[in-house]
């Protein structure tokens, strides 16, 4: 599993803040490196002009401009916007993946591959329900 928990952020909430502000599945989740089932988000088949935000503090995460459809059952995109995520190493599972973090809160978004579309060639494959969406 990732640390990116036990690092410091921007957004430092207490655990009871946290249970507080996101729903039960956004708790375990975002806050406890969880995976929603795939195709469940309707943010998945989101694709008006606008702003996907991290629903722990409503950080700017990726424009709508970089989504696209990775066939994966998870809203997928190409890039971050600047400074927005950042990453860990995550060993769960018997696995070595890259973790996707909310740069301001921490909170786990899902984790990035190497697969993606050009011009970038990543994909981020993130958990809907870590995510808000803003339109333009």
């Amino acid at each position: 599993m990732s640390d990116s928990l036990t690092l410091r952020f921007p957004v430092q909430l207490s655990d009871a803040e946290w249970r507080r502000r996101l729903t039960p599945e956004q708790y375990r989740v975002m806050r406890r490196h969880g995976t929603e089932p795939p195709g469940s988000c309707g943010l998945l088949r989101e694709k008006r002009p606008g702003t996907f935000r991290c629903a722990g503090c409503g950080h700017a995460l990726f424009a709508s401009a970089g989504k696209f459809e990775s066939g994966t059952g998870w809203p997928s995109f190409d890039q971050p916007l600047p400074g927005a995520v950042g990453t860990a190493r995550d060993t769960s599972f018997g696995m070595v993946r890259e973790e996707v973090h909310c740069a301001q809160c921490g909170s786990h978004l899902g984790h990035v591959f190497p697969d993606g579309p050009p011009p970038t060639g990543l994909r981020y494959c993130i958990n809907g329900v870590a995510l808000t969406f803003e339109p333009a």
